[in-house]
């Protein structure tokens, strides 16, 4: 039996070009993006060891694709955390920038 999956508090920082999630301690897990456009690519994403593998980096995920779909754009996943996320998931392939 698995666990309920944690909901964390995500937003967009677009000055510092990422969107953070509070993990409830002082500390924020980050996936970092640029903006061109019609596009949003995702550069790097990263969770502060004390909470990895509690599922920070896939609401990170789903986040930003959510707000990449709001926002009509494309996604480029050039982070392999997000290249990977979205290769296991059919649903999110729409979003994929075909270049």
């Amino acid at each position: 039996m698995t666990s309920p999956q944690r909901q964390y508090a995500i937003r967009d920082n677009p000055d510092r070009h990422r969107f953070e999630a509070d993990l409830g301690d002082g500390s924020l897990g980050i996936a970092e993006y640029k903006l061109v456009p019609g596009k949003i690519i995702f550069t790097h994403t990263e969770v502060p060891h004390a909470h990895e593998g509690q599922g920070v980096g896939s609401a990170l995920i789903r986040f930003g694709l959510g707000a990449a779909r709001d926002r009509g754009l494309k996604v480029v996943p050039i982070c392999p955390f997000f290249a990977a996320y979205m290769r296991d998931h059919p649903e999110t392939q729409d979003l994929l920038d075909e270049q």
